[in-house]
C-alpha cells in the first residue's frame, strides 16, 4: 500500500506570496487523515515551506532545511542550495522520498530529492498528487481575475479538491508581505 497526501500550492502577485495546502493523507484506497498541516513556518515566520511526500522523510528534510537557514539566514537560495547538495551527496538523504517548496518575501523554490532548486518564472509553483491540477487553475486565475495572491490559493486548491481524490477541500493557507 502506497502513502499519498498533499497538494502545495504557491502563488506571487504583486507584493504578496501565499502558499496553501490541502489536510488529506491517503493510504491505499482510504482516507486516514483529513486535517494534516503540511504547511510551517520557520524562521521566526519569516520564510515559510509547504511539503509534499512521504510524512517522515518531509519532517528530516524540514529539519535539515531549518539548519541550513540557520546557517544562512538572510539568503534563503543559498540554504536550499546548501540543502540540495547534502541531500544528493548524503546516503540517508539521498533515500528521502519527498519535495518542499519554499517562500519568502522575495523568493520562491521548489526542492526536490534530484537536488533540483527550481524557481518559477511566473511566481507560480505546485506539488502533490493534485498539484498539477491546482497550477492549472492558479494561472488561470491570475491571467483573468484581480483575486490576491491567497484568494488564487485558496480557490485553486478547492478547484483541485473536487478533481483529485488524493487533495480534500480542509485547506490552510499562509501569506506574506514585502516589507
Amino acid at each position: 500500500m502506497k502513502i499519498r497526501s498533499t497538494t502545495i500550492l504557491t502563488v506571487r502577485r504583486g507584493s504578496k506570496v501565499a502558499i496553501g495546502g490541502d489536510g488529506q493523507v491517503t493510504f491505499g484506497d482510504s482516507i486516514m487523515k483529513a486535517d494534516v498541516n503540511k504547511i510551517r513556518k520557520l524562521l521566526e515566520g519569516k520564510v515559510i515551506t509547504g511539503f509534499a511526500g512521504s510524512t517522515a522523510d518531509a519532517f528530516a528534510l524540514l529539519e535539515r532545511f531549518e539548519i541550513k537557514l540557520k546557517d544562512y539566514p538572510s539568503n534563503v537560495p543559498r540554504a536550499a542550495t546548501e540543502l540540495a547538495k547534502d541531500w544528493r551527496t548524503d546516503r540517508a538523504l539521498r533515500r528521502l522520498e519527498a519535495m518542499m517548496i519554499v517562500i519568502d518575501t522575495s523568493t520562491t523554490l521548489l526542492l526536490s530529492g534530484t537536488g533540483d532548486v527550481i524557481v518559477p518564472s511566473d511566481g507560480i509553483m505546485a506539488i502533490g498528487s493534485g498539484g498539477n491540477y491546482a497550477m492549472a487553475a492558479a494561472k488561470a486565475l491570475a491571467a483573468h481575475t484581480n483575486l490576491s495572491a491567497a484568494e488564487i490559493v485558496r480557490e485553486s486548491l478547492k478547484i483541485a479538491a473536487e478533481i483529485d481524490i488524493y487533495t480534500n477541500s480542509n485547506i490552510v493557507v499562509e501569506e506574506l508581505a514585502e516589507a
